[in-house]
């Protein structure tokens, strides 16, 4: 997708998004046989439900009608949440990612699964397992030291209503 099109469908679907207190994660247009794709992935603190995908999904469907954002051609549209892969890129990735086991890729070489704690401008603070029934350490790293980032899937973690109850 070119950047213009690509900016101009955002300054279009960012107030939709925003209105329905939601975050723009990301725009893709793609190629789907002689259709073209076009996936709006959004999030929040709270995640996000589906019936709020399905309520975006028909805003935006009205205000691409109204428009020529997407030309001429037929288009698919696909609104939903971020995979449980997604990478961990922005600041608001790493708070809504507390409390969860996260795997990050070093600069200094190596990976580290650790327990997410905080985060601050600065970088986040870990909980690194034990191994072979030694305590968990505490580790600080910084932004500047992380090159890849990702939440790792926990089958048997409790989540946080759980833990409240």
């Amino acid at each position: 997708m070119s950047t213009t099109q690509s900016e101009r469908l955002r300054g279009l679907l960012e107030p939709l998004v925003s209105a329905a207190e939601l975050d723009l994660e990301e725009i893709e247009v793609s190629r789907a046989g002689r259709r073209r794709m076009l996936r709006i992935t959004v999030d929040s603190d709270e995640g996000v439900e589906l019936d709020a995908c399905a309520e975006l999904s028909r805003a935006i469907s009205e205000k691409l009608d109204e428009t020529d954002a997407m030309g001429e051609g037929e288009y698919v549209l696909e609104v939903s949440s971020p995979g449980a892969d997604r990478p961990l890129s922005e600041h608001r990735h790493f708070v809504r990612a507390t409390g969860r086991l996260v795997k990050l890729q070093l600069k200094e070489g190596g990976d580290l699964v650790a327990r997410l704690l905080t985060v601050d401008d600065e970088g986040l603070d870990l909980e690194v397992p034990g191994v072979k029934g030694r305590k968990p350490t505490a580790r600080r790293v910084a932004f500047d030291d992380i090159v890849k980032a990702r939440v790792e899937i926990e089958f048997n973690r409790k989540d946080k209503k759980e833990e409240e109850a």
